[in-house]
């Protein structure tokens, strides 16, 4: 379906929605469409394709408001879902911080141009990602000491979507994401392991090729071989840059107006305060060319703006949306996201944390005896006293070097203080929604053997 069709389904929702009875409305359309290639044992396992359209609806009614969603978008559907949303706010409980976007608030900019984020060129054949996965799981398997490629896939995927509102906004664009991916195994039983590599990128060209990505999956998985329990105390811990986004992903959640304002977030009262040691800084910016999660304006209309959330280590700001800023007295930083069926809330797009002048190797050296972290699973954090508790696997470091790997283990801490320990590597990757390098924390305890 084009952007236009995408546009009218939008219109026609929130006109709707203000013949039903709303004070205010913003529908959100989508159209899109994907495939995905599996492949094993150089057949083909698994081949996927998926394409519709969706359409979703928000109402305000009186300081009320309720979201529907539906798959359908015939006229009577639109008619009906408009009738349903207002039925279901005038039930809903009265929030007086909810509300759309004055006009004078809203961006501009109503599209993408210049952002780089869909490939307008034709879609990848079938074929043409069968040739890709085939080439990823050949290179993989052809590592010595890989006992098999447990699936390596290619896929791609198009998304238009289209945003409009009762107080003027219409606006919308595209997003295409092409990816690659291969799991390789290593041994055979009790003794089997398996690690992954994957990239995905809005255009094909900025992708490594498949053999990269399948010789790193073999290689990662070689190196996870005769992995056994580290010992239990309190080590530095160092996050390789494959997991370090998550540990930076707590502070980005503490942070978030949702958080702040339900006084959930063991930074709640720290804006203004140092989060991360002298020097860090935390930027996000929805505008970078060709990333994932760039877009021109956020999920109420408002144009996004490259920002800073810690300054020289200090906390600079939240993260917010309408509701949330008015809830705190503070202007939103043009960071609403929404689904189909949900109303807006804050997050991010495209953060990106200082890097330190130190390779990965350095900070090993640095830690003596320790823990790398390059896989985790599992967690229990406590979003409003900041304690952390982890599963984890890596590797164990003793005398500033890499012993052997290890698994089943858990690490903890309280991640105000650890934060506060953070020493960067220069090695973060491009290309990702968070882009971080390793990590090295003091103080942490791994309860392992």
């Amino acid at each position: 379906m084009s952007p236009v069709d995408l546009q009218s389904l939008a219109e026609q929702l929130v006109d709707a929605a203000r013949r039903a009875g709303a004070d205010g409305a913003d529908a959100l359309t989508s159209s899109g469409q994907s495939i995905s290639i599996d492949m094993r044992g150089g057949t083909l396992e698994q081949a996927d394709r998926a394409e519709g359209v969706e359409i979703g609806l928000r109402v305000l009614v009186g300081g009320r408001q309720a979201c529907v969603s539906a798959s359908d978008h015939s006229p009577a559907t639109i008619a009906n879902m408009a009738e349903r949303a207002v039925a279901m706010a005038r039930e809903a409980p009265v929030d007086d911080m909810l509300g759309l976007a004055d006009p004078d608030q809203l961006a501009r900019q109503r599209d993408a141009n210049g952002l780089q984020i869909a490939d307008d060129r034709p879609d990848p054949s079938p074929d043409h990602l069968q040739d890709l996965a085939l080439r990823a799981e050949a290179a993989a398997r052809d590592v010595p000491g890989i006992s098999q490629v447990e699936s390596a896939n290619a896929g791609f995927s198009r998304r238009q979507l289209w945003l409009a509102a009762s107080n003027g906004f219409s606006g919308g664009y595209a997003r295409t994401t092409h990816a690659i991916s291969a799991v390789a195994i290593t041994g055979e039983g009790l003794g089997m392991e398996r690690d992954y590599a994957g990239e995905s990128r809005v255009w094909p060209e900025d992708l490594p090729a498949p053999e990269e990505i399948g010789r790193l999956a073999a290689e990662r998985t070689l190196a996870r071989a005769g992995s056994r329990k580290p010992p239990t105390g309190a080590f530095p811990i160092l996050y390789d840059r494959r997991v370090a986004s998550s540990l930076i992903g707590h502070l980005l959640s503490a942070v978030n107006g949702s958080a702040v304002a339900r006084g959930a977030s063991w930074l709640r009262n720290d804006l203004g305060q140092p989060v991360l040691p002298e020097g860090f800084d935390l930027t996000e910016d929805p505008l970078r060319p060709r990333y994932p999660s760039s877009r021109p304006f956020d999920a109420e209309g408002l144009a996004t703006r490259r920002r800073d959330i810690v300054r020289g280590g200090v906390l600079h700001g939240w993260t917010l949306d309408l509701a949330t800023g008015r809830k705190l007295g503070m202007d939103s930083t043009a960071s609403a996201a929404r689904g189909m069926s949900s109303a807006p809330s804050p997050t991010n797009s495209n953060v990106i944390l200082t890097q330190g002048e130190v390779t990965q190797d350095d900070l090993i050296t640095r830690m003596g005896t320790g823990l790398v972290v390059t896989s985790m699973l599992g967690a229990s954090i406590n979003g409003t006293t900041g304690d952390y508790s982890r599963g984890a696997a890596g590797f164990w470091v003793e005398g500033g070097r890499i012993a052997y790997p290890v698994n089943e283990c858990t690490i903890a801490g309280n991640l105000r203080d650890m934060l506060m320990t953070l020493q960067a590597a220069n090695d973060a990757l491009p290309w990702r929604a968070v882009e971080v390098p390793s990590l090295l924390v003091g103080g942490m305890t791994v309860a392992g053997a």
